[in-house]
């Protein structure tokens, strides 16, 4: 019990390595983004519990014994596993109200912009890229008033570029792109967990003036937790 400390700092190390892995794993290909969304959900607290009970037990121990150099190791570990707990603990005192349960939102409910190159055969895809009609839009409309289209001064060609280079900066991986019809389409990821959805932007002329619209999908979940909704104000405030 001597070296407690070290393993102590040990159990923490490794319990950080994982936590790493369960959060950034889909991002490296070891798997699928729901594969590691679930490691999180089962195994993420109870690893960072483990490593708060072996650190503050090294922690007491060696206080106890007054042997510092390993309390302090001891409390190293400890302050990693509650860095992990942050997230449940934040979560537990700031509980964020709950998402609605969309995961396709459109600046244009009425008349949603529609993919036409991503298709039903896109990787990992479980949901649909058929519109949800005005149910959803129903919906959309009570959980994010604020999305709607983005009126610009620009004329539509140079809204069309603008669009995509904003897209580009964004991260997105453009997946088809046509310039004559001011339209395209694109896979964007999620930092956390890495997950696809899917983006089609139409840019429409008005005179001398554009419009654009935008319409991002998730590939899986029943809600996106807004991730789509944010996502759409991101790109229009960029713009």
């Amino acid at each position: 019990m001597k070296q407690f400390g070290k393993i102590a700092l040990l159990v923490g190390v490794i319990g950080a390595v994982v936590a790493a892995l369960i959060v950034f794993g889909a991002r490296l290909g070891l798997w699928e983004p729901v594969t590691g969304f679930g490691f999180y959900r089962t195994y993420f607290n109870p690893l960072a519990a483990i490593v708060v009970g072996v650190g503050l037990l090294a922690l007491v121990i060696h206080l106890v014994r007054r042997e510092k150099s390993q309390a302090m190791l001891g409390g190293v570990a400890t302050f990693i596993g509650v860095a992990l707990l942050t997230p449940m603990i934040s979560s537990t005192l700031n509980p964020t109200p709950r998402a609605a349960p969309i995961h396709d939102i459109s600046s244009d409910t009425v008349n949603p912009p529609a993919f036409e190159v991503l298709d039903e055969t896109r990787a990992g895809a479980r949901n649909t890229l058929e519109y949800g009609g005005p149910e959803l839009a129903q919906v959309q409309a009570a959980a994010y008033p604020d999305i709607a289209p983005l009126e610009t001064d620009l004329p539509a060609d140079e809204a069309y570029q603008r669009a995509m280079t904003v897209a580009q900066n964004m991260g997105w991986k453009i997946v088809a792109s046509d310039a004559q019809r001011l339209r395209f389409e694109a896979t964007a990821r999620t930092s956390v967990f890495y997950f696809a959805d899917d983006v089609v932007v139409v840019v429409t002329p008005q005179d001398e003036v554009s419009r654009v619209d935008m319409r991002s999908v998730s590939r899986v979940g029943r809600s996106d937790q807004g991730v789509n909704a944010a996502r759409i104000r991101d790109f229009q405030e960029r713009f």
